[in-house]
């Protein structure tokens, strides 16, 4: 499968791909929805007022001409993989309707350089897992010893809390260093101040399409038709301030400052061809948790860091999400199982996700052992934690048979506290 439109073998978008967003013309222009192929954006709009999607469940409604992809997501998976077979006939080498068609082209085929991404949803509510065996077995052993590392409950359920939806941001937006309550470990009370031991998490993140009513539930085998697609997740931490605060409630401040996403949403459709079995569970979960087949997806993920003073990004971490210990099903069956209700545009995110070696870790905590073994950087500087004017970059992706299937990047910048 081929576009007419060129696609470098080491793009994150090709026709295999076609993520959706949301973005807008640097100069003019109101949000809408598209999708990236290559180095450009599809106007889906555009393409929607051609009549390209009436065949489809969509029929003549105009849900691309909004600023968010909640109409779309709530339409449900027969509309998604009904859509998507039209955009990749329309963009085949072979089809000469849109290829030809260059008109249309010069108002629905914009570089990515000319646009501005925008969340691509509107999320109403956010829930962070903690399904990565390694790194909640990592945490456990520094603060709790290595006979005590995961808690008893670990191996049986997701474990989850929710989070702020008001403070996701889109990929490249500035994060300000949160203040906050902390204790030294020398001093008798706690102090007031700029968080010390800022940090990231490298995380993955999943969409609601349909949701589900309040008393209702999503069992594990219908989880998958209530999934839209998936996104790069930076869930930024503040280490200092958490371990203050977060007996016995969890996170609070130490989470809920920022959380940063990225624009384009991989439909669950384009990572089918990477899905692979996930660790072995032991003890088997309960009945409702048991998802057959494979459900975990190879997805390479790695981590940069830009410092002021670097003249490129320097790669700290590379880890892949099929590390995951709770597969995605599990966790939305886990989350609905008491009658919660989901809503369409709600996020859900893995939590970090390290793997079993130490260049594999996902987060400055893990990656220094706690600030014990600081990360040389090439230009002879160290990094125990994140420094103001940091710039974290985090790139996710799948190596198919001479194409990638990709995520772009999420990538954020520490400025000073306020």
């Amino acid at each position: 499968m081929r576009s007419f439109i060129e696609v470098s073998p080491e793009s994150h978008f090709p026709i295999q791909n076609l993520p959706y967003g949301v973005f807008k013309l640097k100069v003019g222009s109101l949000p809408v929805c598209g999708t990236a192929i290559g180095e450009y954006v599809i106007d889906l709009s555009m393409l929607e007022q051609k009549g390209y999607f009436r065949q489809t469940l969509l029929g003549d409604e105009k849900i691309f001409s909004r600023p968010s992809l909640n109409a779309f997501m709530a339409k449900g998976r027969e509309a998604w993989k009904q859509v998507r077979a039209v955009l990749q006939t329309a963009l085949s080498d072979e089809n000469p309707m849109f290829r030809d068609d260059k008109d249309l082209q010069k108002i629905a085929v914009i570089p990515m350089k000319d646009v501005v991404m925008c969340l691509p949803a509107e999320i109403g509510d956010y829930t962070d897992f903690y399904s990565s065996r390694e790194h909640a077995t990592n945490v456990g052993i520094m603060f709790r010893g290595k006979d005590n590392a995961l808690m008893p409950n670990w191996l049986h359920i997701p474990i989850g809390y929710h989070g702020r939806a008001s403070s996701i941001v889109v990929s490249g937006t500035n994060v300000i260093r949160p203040k906050g309550q902390t204790k030294p470990a020398n001093s008798e009370n706690p102090v007031f101040g700029p968080s010390k031991l800022l940090d990231f998490e490298l995380e993955m993140g999943f969409f609601i399409g349909p949701g589900n009513q309040l008393g209702e539930t999503i069992s594990i085998e219908q989880t998958y038709d209530h999934i839209f697609g998936m996104v790069l997740v930076n869930d930024w931490s503040a280490r200092d301030i958490q371990t203050w605060e977060y007996q016995p409630l969890g996170p609070f401040l130490a989470k809920n400052f920022a959380t940063s996403v990225s624009p384009w949403i991989v439909t669950m459709e384009a990572l089918e061809p990477f899905k692979v079995k996930g660790p072995d569970q032991e003890p088997v979960p309960m009945e409702y948790l048991r998802s057959t087949g494979n459900w975990s997806y190879d997805i390479n993920l790695d981590v940069y860091i830009k410092t002021e003073s670097l003249k490129e990004p320097f790669k700290i971490s590379g880890s892949n999400f099929k590390y995951m210990y709770w597969n995605i099903r599990q966790q939305l069956a886990h989350h609905t199982i008491n009658g919660c209700n989901t809503k369409t545009g709600d996020m859900m995110a893995s939590g970090t996700i390290s793997g079993p070696t130490k260049d594999s870790y996902g987060s400055m905590l893990e990656l220094t052992w706690r600030g014990e073994n600081p990360i040389k950087l090439p230009d002879g500087e160290e990094r125990k934690f994140i420094n103001d004017g940091d710039i974290v970059i985090m790139k996710g992706y799948c190596k198919g048979d001479g194409y990638n299937v990709g995520f772009g990047e999420v990538a954020g910048k520490i400025l000073p506290a306020k």
